[in-house]
């Protein structure tokens, strides 16, 4: 293996999973396999001893769960990226979330099936993406170290037409993917219960998950947070999360605004998806839009915003230094779409000030 292999270890206390998850992640170019452990606690004596790149974690597991992996990680010298396998069930959800607050990567689920052909196919479909997803990040990472040795000019915080700031403020909508949870539990927990216009979110996640996420993120917000169910009118104050599984669109009935749930395809392998939410408000309140691209590999996103910005939509990109993975911003910014870039620590305030009809408000 050459010195850039990225260096794995298996932590489940299932021989069957850690067979399967071995076996898939042997099969990925440039991946060493450096060890299976059937716990958490073997698995942190690896990892203080081995340093591992990417480490695959089981959540429930005897003597340290996968919890606890994750808290005395943050001691460790070199942080590896680690991603979850979460059961299909209400409270792997909700760990799972937890989780992803203390610092995971990303999570796949558990195969339903009993036979190995059939899990093997449902863990290589899963993980790969995960694999290639921090692959990506690590290569930007090392991209950026590289450029900051030499001189360069510094980058514009502003990209666009900012003058083009949306007369009336109707909607902030939001895609987001890999990185997503942690950055919703920065970003919403610091707007006001007065925040002027409804917020509606794609995150990318499975069905039960975005539920167990929307109810953790109002528990620390303002806001009123809620997995949409469909026939909402929209409220200030109020953040709606599309459902795992499904798509999530506005309708304008009347002269009301109304939300859609329906279960048409998914969109460059995406349900929910970005570019599904972003082209139903591009259709009757594109230039009252204020769209914004967060942390995710991928571009899904990426023609919502092109549709929301002929309108005169504002869009703005969380900044590459402050994502987990910058791959959606990245696009954006890539096709001169985003007006503004902002790390994720000054988004709400920018935010409170693009939503207010008179940008007077701000942050408390």
């Amino acid at each position: 293996m050459s010195g850039d292999a990225l260096r794995a270890l298996v932590i489940d206390d299932s021989a069957l999973y850690r067979k399967v998850v071995r076996t898939v992640l042997e099969e990925v170019p440039g991946v060493e396999v450096i060890g299976a452990a059937t716990n958490g606690r073997v698995g942190m004596d690896l990892a203080k001893r081995e340093a591992p790149d990417f480490v695959t974690l089981d959540l429930e597991m005897p003597e340290l769960d996968g919890l606890g992996f994750l808290r005395e990680a943050k001691s460790l010298s070199k942080q590896p990226c680690v991603v979850m396998l979460s059961a299909r069930t209400a409270r792997g959800a909700k760990v799972t979330t937890e989780a992803l607050k203390l610092g995971a990567f990303d999570f796949i689920l558990k195969p339903a099936a009993s036979d190995l052909e059939t899990s093997l196919a449902q863990i290589r479909q899963q993980l790969l993406p995960k694999v290639q997803a921090f692959q990506f990040s690590r290569d930007q990472a090392e991209t950026s170290k590289s450029l900051a040795t030499k001189e360069l000019t510094p980058p514009r915080e502003s990209i666009g037409r900012r003058e083009e700031t949306p007369r009336r403020p109707e909607f902030l909508a939001i895609g987001v993917s890999t990185g997503g949870p942690a950055a919703l539990s920065e970003l919403l927990p610091q707007l006001p219960v007065n925040f002027p216009i409804p917020i509606l979110i794609v995150q990318h996640m499975p069905p039960v998950f975005t539920k167990s996420l929307a109810e953790d993120l109002d528990s620390k917000c303002r806001l009123k947070v809620l997995e949409a169910q469909g026939g909402e009118t929209p409220k200030p104050g109020e953040v709606y999360l599309a459902p795992g599984g499904k798509q999530m669109k506005l309708e304008s009935v009347g002269a009301n605004r109304v939300i859609k749930i329906t279960d048409d395809p998914a969109e460059r392998s995406c349900k929910p998806s970005v570019d599904y939410l972003f082209r139903s408000l591009s259709h009757f309140c594109g230039r009252n839009t204020i769209g914004l691209i967060m942390t995710g590999m991928g571009d899904d996103g990426l023609l919502g915003c092109k549709l929301l910005k002929r309108q005169g939509a504002l869009i703005l990109a969380q900044s590459r230094e402050s994502c987990v993975v910058y791959g959606m911003p990245k696009c954006i910014v890539d096709e001169g779409l985003a007006d503004e870039v902002i790390d994720l620590q000054s988004l709400a305030n920018r935010l409170m000030h693009v939503a207010s009809p008179r940008g007077a408000l701000t942050c408390r």
